[in-house]
């Protein structure tokens, strides 16, 4: 069996040899991130994805951010190494039942939140991640419905930091959503003086008691700029490889050990590397799919709403 540094070592030689990156979501496994060209969130990392000149792109992640990659890249080979890695809050919505909420509501606008297949965002106005959904739905007109899928726990949280009704999918994370106000009390009284950054997938009763509302990439901004040395992270606990590795004088307390994504954790070195000499589990999206999904997601990179203006809407 071969050593954790053989396998790295196989891994680098094949990405060379392949022209591939590997992009490692901030979620997975400490020994997946520390291989990986790219580390981040799931758009961010199909967005770097997409400009670089790789042929391969490997995505450590589960199957939504894979496709997001793929509609971003339709040119580029998307690998997933553990084809069954699954985000369950993107399973919840699928996208005939979406067209029946659409239908029920003729003129609203559909949002859809990052995590999400290619075929619910094929169906949707507008896609949004935890860092830009604010800001995003701040600029749309009041005057319209919005449809919000799939995680009502970000999309209360928009709703209530814009001031206006939303009508919501009942999706969520349960790594997120089993994230209590008693943790959090608990915590401060443990770390007394250390902020409470959350992640906006939390539920608001919970959210209510942090000191901050943030993405994963926030949160690590956030980090770096802060005096503090000690922080309550609620969120999956595989960002507190990133957190300690790139702040190694802080310290990083998760707001429950038991915020664990076991489909983040599927993926492992030898995965990668069979991933790479197979060429197996490549994404594929139809083309005429894939068009329609990247609408949305075109829309929000580049911060696009002319299309509520067109006549088509």
């Amino acid at each position: 069996m071969e050593t954790a540094e053989e396998l790295r070592k196989r891994i680098r030689a094949l990405c060379r040899e392949r022209n591939a990156v590997i992009l490692a979501h901030n979620y997975e496994l400490g020994e997946i991130q520390s291989i990986a060209d790219y580390c981040g969130d799931s758009l961010e990392l199909a967005v770097k994805a997409a400009a670089t000149e790789a042929d391969v792109l490997v995505f450590c992640g589960v199957r939504f951010m894979a496709e997001t990659a793929k509609i971003l890249s339709p040119d580029k080979t998307v690998l997933l190494p553990v084809p069954e890695a699954p985000c369950e809050m993107a399973e919840m919505v699928d996208a005939e039942e979406l067209r029946k909420l659409k239908a029920r509501h003729p003129g609203a606008l559909t949002i859809c939140y990052v995590n999400t297949t290619a075929a619910v965002k094929a169906e949707c106005d507008l896609c949004v991640t935890s860092g830009n959904a604010l800001e995003l739905i701040s600029r749309l007109p009041r005057d319209r419905e919005i449809l919000f899928v799939p995680d009502r726990n970000l999309g209360s949280y928009c709703a209530k930091m814009n001031d206006r009704e939303m009508i919501f999918w009942e999706g969520c994370c349960p790594v997120h959503q089993r994230l209590t106000p008693e943790m959090v009390e608990r915590r401060r009284r443990e770390y007394p003086g250390a902020p409470v950054l959350m992640h906006p997938e939390a539920p608001p009763e919970t959210l209510a008691l942090a000191d901050a509302a943030l993405s994963t990439g926030a949160i690590l901004r956030e980090v770096a700029k802060r005096p503090e040395k000690e922080f309550i992270i609620g969120t999956e606990i595989g960002i507190l490889h990133r957190l300690e590795k790139e702040n190694p004088q802080k310290r990083f307390i998760p707001l429950s050990c038991e915020a664990v994504c076991p489909h983040m954790k599927l993926i492992e070195l030898t995965d990668v590397v069979d991933a790479l000499e197979k060429t197996q589990y490549e994404i594929h999206l139809p083309e005429e799919l894939r068009r329609r999904a990247e609408l949305p997601v075109r829309r929000m990179l580049e911060k696009n709403l002319d299309f509520l203006n067109s006549k088509e809407e």
